[in-house]
């Protein structure tokens, strides 16, 4: 039986654009850099309360990453998605769907990543 979960590793085209994008448009903090026996580039992202990691990987003379729609998503909770989305509009980055009230009374939207990774953003019903 496991313990828990540690990382998700997602692979990218150009890592330090998708750094950039989690770092401006999330907040999350780059909490190492490495570069593989393999030749990969490597950055682990730290989300807020949470031990959880992102690791995005660049692999060396790979074919590019071609995100297939509605392959995976990163999900997040946000405390008022409203001034959050605005938040995100001041630093140019935009919404690709939502906000979308849900059945259970959260309130989900959706922004995407360089690649095409979606990442959703979740206010929970109060």
């Amino acid at each position: 039986m496991v313990k828990k979960l540690l990382h998700t590793r997602m692979r990218v085209n150009d890592i330090e654009r998708t750094a950039k994008f989690y770092e401006q448009a999330l907040g999350l903090k780059v909490a190492r850099r490495s570069v593989s026996p393999r030749g990969a580039q490597i950055v682990f992202l730290a989300t807020p309360n949470s031990d959880e990691e992102i690791e995005i990987c660049q692999l060396p003379n790979s074919p590019s990453v071609q995100v297939q729609p509605d392959l995976m998503h990163l999900a997040f909770e946000v405390e008022d998605l409203a001034a959050f989305t605005a938040g995100l509009e001041k630093r140019g980055f935009k919404l690709s769907d939502g906000p979308t009230p849900t059945g259970s009374g959260s309130t989900i939207a959706f922004i995407d990543a360089p690649e095409g990774y979606e990442v959703e953003l979740i206010q929970r019903a109060k």
